[in-house]
């Protein structure tokens, strides 16, 4: 039989390991809430931070220019949204100290609807507070939606360089039926509706559903023009490009009647709403809410592998060597 120098048996040195790595396990716990007590420690200091600036208001500025951006894709998930800018638009509507509102823009359009609910936002603003002018600048681009959305101020300024315009509607598409063919793979979309799979890149042209596609492009461009026609009035030189898609540089856009002036969001604020201080009404996700809801996983997931741990069910370590 074999005997052990030290006087210990097998059964001895098993509770032994398992000593020590309960106690290992145990300080991995503890360094673990100590990082998420520090962790909440600052998130409160940050909430706090956050709300005592916001509890400040534009009003502590005193008289400002408001400005609202518009940069990106206009989308329902992206940050230039119908539901952020309308409410930028009535906070900044509603300052008291703020003299005039500037949409300071850099996008190359997006959702249709997106842009006509914030169209619509600023002609029903301006309505209520018709003393308070709104101005739109243009910088690198303001194309499709986002030419949609300008034409609703009162002056559009641009960049000598900025690309202005775009007044269409696209629908992107192709179609592969003959590819798919050669690489023997049968398309088995199931519909029911005659038209329900129409457009699909796997079928050849259907002429009947295309015309009928283009027919509701057709309805949403005579939307868009309508709203630049009544936002630009008098000050459109409509000719045969016009609202053909074409998009034009800054200082053809001023010849065609689709931007009013150069200008750029300082010498706006300054020579023409007369108000140099600007202030961002621009609606942007509460920083505070973000770090929570990453902290909320990882608490999650440290309380979810403490309790593994304490009942025993923590999976095994499996490495490819």
């Amino acid at each position: 039989m074999a005997e052990w120098g030290n006087g210990r048996g097998p059964r001895d040195w098993a509770l032994v390991e398992r000593f020590l790595l309960e106690d290992l396990n145990d300080r991995r716990r503890a360094k673990r809430w100590q990082w998420i007590r520090r962790g909440l420690f600052i998130v409160v200091v940050a909430l706090f931070a956050y709300r005592t600036i916001g509890s400040m208001g534009a009003e502590s500025f005193g008289a400002h220019t408001a400005v609202i951006t518009i940069d990106g894709a206009i989308a329902a998930d992206m940050p230039a949204n119908a539901d952020s800018l309308i409410e930028a638009l009535d906070s900044a509507f509603s300052a008291t100290e703020a003299k005039a509102v500037v949409l300071r823009i850099n996008s190359p359009g997006g959702s249709p609807v997106q842009a006509d609910e914030v169209y619509r936002e600023i002609r029903r603003q301006r309505l209520i507070h018709p003393d308070k002018p709104l101005y739109a600048v243009i910088s690198d681009m303001g194309a499709s939606g986002a030419y949609y959305i300008a034409v609703a101020a009162d002056k559009i300024y641009v960049n000598p360089s900025s690309l202005v315009g775009s007044i269409g509607v696209i629908m992107p598409g192709f179609g592969v039926p003959e590819l798919l063919q050669k690489l023997g793979v049968e398309d088995r979309t199931l519909a029911a509706g005659a038209h329900k799979n129409l457009l699909s890149p796997s079928k050849p042209v259907n002429e009947i559903e295309q015309a009928h596609v283009q027919g509701v492009l057709d309805a949403v461009h005579r939307q868009f023009i309508a709203a630049v026609k009544a936002g630009r009035g008098e000050r459109l030189k409509v000719n045969d490009d016009t609202f053909s898609g074409y998009f034009w540089s800054g200082d053809q856009a001023i010849t065609l009647g689709l931007a009013d002036d150069i200008g750029s969001l300082h010498s706006v604020a300054r020579d023409v709403v007369k108000a140099e201080t600007l202030v961002d009404y621009t609606l942007m996700p509460n920083p505070v809410d973000s770090v929570l809801r990453r902290l909320g996983a990882v608490v999650g997931q440290e309380f979810a592998t403490s309790l593994r741990q304490t009942l025993g069910l923590e999976a095994s370590r499996v490495t490819l060597k």
